[in-house]
């Protein structure tokens, strides 16, 4: 049961192309609920086709929050999600409304529930910098300075990772200690909610199957123009969520880089990769994920949601439908 003062909120995880928006938005009709992003894709205008972003159409019968959130090109990070995101719900709370969190960024929700700790903040001219040293030696430099600053950064980021490496030696170097050390002082978690975390975990040959079909529908459904409308926009190529699966493979398309066949494909590989990572991150980092096999058991979920939440959704009976007539 939900303790005195604590007000409930469910949250999906799993892999891409799983199930976790028609799963959110069942459970939102179902309760009279309201959908909280933590995609970081979504976040952004205009990005609508390569992110899956719900249609305007849902949006008008389950409202949404933190979707065409953040104009092109604006900076916009973690904490600025934690911070966004808390202030949805504290509104939501303030209406007695179950706020349901569906995405895929895990680090979105991780910065939210468990909070992230105050680095130092980001310093363009070191950035500059450090593109410009990187670019003056050979591979692997950046890793190489952040291994001398913090080796226990290193060794948990790719040497090919250029945006989490030059984080980690800002935050380094910006803090004056090594930022492993830094993640040691206090965070601002998530307060005043019991968040009930559903996961969903489908075969792994459907899902990539679905991840096929995706990619293919991505394109035809004109991703292609999408990007070009963007790049129309004056977004610059460089734009980081442009390099984000399906929009780096149709830049690339764009580019005569590469076929259209062979864009549709890499998309649909490296998806298929990044659900992989998606589903070993929840697994490691999401907490007490209660998981759902195959593509969301919605008998189950309410069931679970139902079970966790009775009292607070029995005193909110007018507000909501919150009987459930089939078992789990």
């Amino acid at each position: 049961m939900i303790g005195v003062g604590f007000a409930p909120a469910v949250a999906i995880v799993g892999p891409t192309a799983s199930g976790k928006t028609e799963l959110a938005l069942d459970l939102a009709q179902r309760h009279a609920a309201e959908i909280v992003n933590f995609d970081s894709v979504q976040v952004y205008q205009f990005l609508d086709i390569g992110s899956a972003k719900p249609s305007r159409g849902v949006r008008r019968e389950v409202p949404h929050h933190l979707i065409d959130h953040v104009a092109p090109c604006d900076v916009y990070s973690a904490g600025d999600f934690s911070r966004d995101a808390k202030r949805v719900l504290a509104d939501l709370r303030e209406r007695r409304t179950l706020p349901i969190l569906v995405g895929g960024t895990g680090f979105y929700l991780e910065a939210l529930l468990k909070g992230l700790f105050d680095g130092p903040p980001r310093d363009d001219a070191l950035r500059r910098s450090l593109d410009e040293s990187a670019a003056r030696h050979p591979d692997g430099h950046l890793w190489r300075v952040l291994a001398r600053l913090d080796r226990a950064a290193a060794d948990r980021i790719h040497p090919n990772d250029h945006p989490k490496l030059v984080r980690a030696i800002e935050v380094s170097v910006g803090g004056g200690r090594p930022m492993t050390e830094q993640w040691n002082q206090p965070r601002d978690p998530l307060r005043g909610y019991r968040v009930l975390l559903l996961g969903l975990d489908p075969p792994r040959d459907a899902l990539n199957a679905r991840i096929d079909m995706r990619a293919r529908r991505m394109f035809a459904e004109g991703l292609i123009d999408e990007v070009k409308r963007l790049l129309d926009r004056g977004v610059p190529e460089s734009w980081r969520p442009l390099g984000s699966l399906g929009y780096a493979q149709c830049r690339r398309y764009l580019a005569d880089e590469c076929s259209l066949r062979e864009a549709v494909e890499a998309t649909a590989q490296q998806t298929r990769r990044y659900a992989k990572r998606q589903m070993t991150w929840f697994r490691n980092r999401a907490g007490e994920v209660r998981w759902l096999h195959g593509f969301g058991d919605k008998k189950a979920a309410w069931a679970w949601a139902e079970a966790e939440f009775r009292e607070w959704m029995g005193s909110h009976a007018g507000q909501s439908e919150v009987k459930c007539d089939t078992a789990p």
